[in-house]
C-alpha cells in the first residue's frame, strides 16, 4: 500500500501547531524539537514567531490577528521546506502532533 503525502496539508497542519506551540508555555520544549528535526533556519523562524507573539499579547492583549499572521509565514515556511527536502515530512508531521498536545 502506497502512502500518499499532500504536502500543502501537511504545511497548514504544521504552521497551525508550531504557532500555538509559540505562544504556549511549553514553548521551549518545542524550540528544541523544531531544532533537533528541522534545523537552526527554522529554530531562528520559530523564536522569531514566539517573540512576536509575546510583543503583539502586551500591544493589544491577546488580538487573534498577530497569530493568523504568523500561521500564514509559517505555511509558506513548511512548503518551501518540503519542497526542498520532501524527506522532511514525517518530521513536521510529528511536530504537528506534537503541537496539538502542548
Amino acid at each position: 500500500m502506497t502512502t500518499v503525502i499532500h504536502q500543502p496539508r501537511i504545511a497548514f497542519d504544521g504552521a497551525r501547531a508550531i504557532v500555538r506551540a509559540a505562544g504556549s508555555a511549553h514553548s521551549e520544549g518545542f524550540a528544541a524539537r523544531v531544532l533537533s528535526r528541522l534545523g537552526s533556519e527554522m529554530y531562528g523562524h520559530f523564536a522569531d514567531t514566539r517573540q512576536r507573539l509575546l510583543t503583539a499579547l502586551v500591544e493589544t492583549g491577546g488580538d487573534r490577528y498577530a497569530a493568523d499572521v504568523e500561521t500564514g509565514k509559517w505555511r509558506v515556511h513548511l512548503e518551501d521546506l518540503l519542497r526542498s527536502r520532501p524527506e522532511l515530512a514525517h518530521e513536521v508531521m510529528e511536530l504537528t502532533n506534537d503541537g496539538f498536545v502542548v
